[in-house]
């Protein structure tokens, strides 16, 4: 099969496309012909040698896929072959056949494309965790997302929304605050206007309840300001970096909770529980059409750098796909 390579660690060019032999499914494992796979921040890290892989996980880059299940492991009985579905994937994704465990595997949702279905599992799975099960996130409350329309932030927005949460999100332009704007939420320009005096004007100085960021740096003591009292604030990402002198006093008195995750790190039997929430309470929405992933842009296998390269330049607005010699 064709497979993705990285012939060194560095900038997007020293992705190409090389062979494999297809692998075969182990143990609760299935074999899923890729149609298309999802550009993820951490496949990034990993090419530049910042993110190396689990040692019992697929070298190749690739964290979610969608495409029809080719060939069943043993103890696989929720699937049969010719299944189309999409799958977080633990590495392997930017190939033509992956393996995933079946546990982490989700149907299709109606009248959903291969590539609108590869924008699913790794944005779901990981605002899914972070905000629902870590932080908790209930109807009534207020979020505030940092990097509104990132593959996450737009994820979050939808699903935020969907179950009656008020959503402010930031973001760098006015295109990227239209967008925001157009999925429900209220757009915050940090550019130009400061995120914490935003929230406090428009929640009438009480703070948000929950924040979701993926930026860190000073945005870490930012977030403790912005906070409501019991607030949660969840890290996802440190695109400013992960170090920064703070002051603590704010976790005492307004009685926060400061907590955070990586999606890749987690065990098989938190995915599957994961996978099972996501199947009960978000695919019926999907089903419905209610909320759907946004698509920033679709490039062809051979054009991976060049999807590395629209992924680095920060001006996406959704998720960014691979399409693997298949239809879409």
């Amino acid at each position: 099969m064709q497979i993705i390579t990285i012939k060194s660690f560095g900038a997007p060019d020293v992705l190409e496309v090389g062979d494999s032999p297809i692998p075969a499914p182990k143990f609760g494992e299935v074999l899923i012909h890729v149609h298309a796979a999802g550009i993820n921040r951490p496949d990034i890290l990993q090419r530049q040698g910042l993110y190396p892989a689990p040692a019992d996980a697929s070298p190749i880059l690739g964290l979610d896929v969608a495409g029809e299940i080719t060939a069943l492991g043993e103890n696989v009985t929720d699937w049969k072959i010719g299944d189309k579905v999409c799958a977080l994937v633990n590495g392997g994704g930017y190939a033509e056949y992956a393996v995933a465990p079946a546990a982490q595997c989700l149907p299709i949702p109606d009248n959903f494309s291969f590539v609108q279905a590869a924008a699913l599992p790794e944005t779901f799975f990981t605002v899914w965790h972070n905000l629902f099960q870590r932080a908790q996130l209930k109807a009534g409350e207020t979020l505030l997302i940092h990097g509104g329309t990132s593959g996450i932030g737009t994820t979050a927005i939808q699903l935020a929304a969907a179950f009656g949460v008020q959503v402010f999100a930031t973001a760098g332009s006015a295109k990227k605050c239209n967008a925001i704007e157009s999925l429900g939420a209220v757009a915050i320009n940090y550019r130009e206007q400061d995120f914490v005096a935003e929230i406090k004007a428009k929640t009438q100085g009480q703070g948000v309840n929950v924040i979701l960021d993926m930026v860190g740096g000073d945005y870490i003591q930012r977030n403790f300001s912005a906070a409501a009292k019991d607030g949660r604030v969840v890290n996802i990402a440190f695109l400013n970096g992960s170090k920064a002198e703070l002051d603590l006093m704010p976790l005492m008195l307004k009685r926060l909770t400061l907590t955070g995750s990586t999606l890749r790190a987690q065990s098989a039997h938190v995915k599957a529980g994961i996978a099972q929430e996501l199947k009960q309470q978000v695919w019926p929405l999907l089903n419905q059409q209610k909320i759907k992933p946004m698509i920033d842009s679709v490039f062809l296998f051979a054009e991976v750098a060049k999807a590395h390269e629209r992924m680095e330049s920060s001006q996406h607005i959704g998720k960014i796909i691979l399409t693997i010699n298949s239809p879409l």
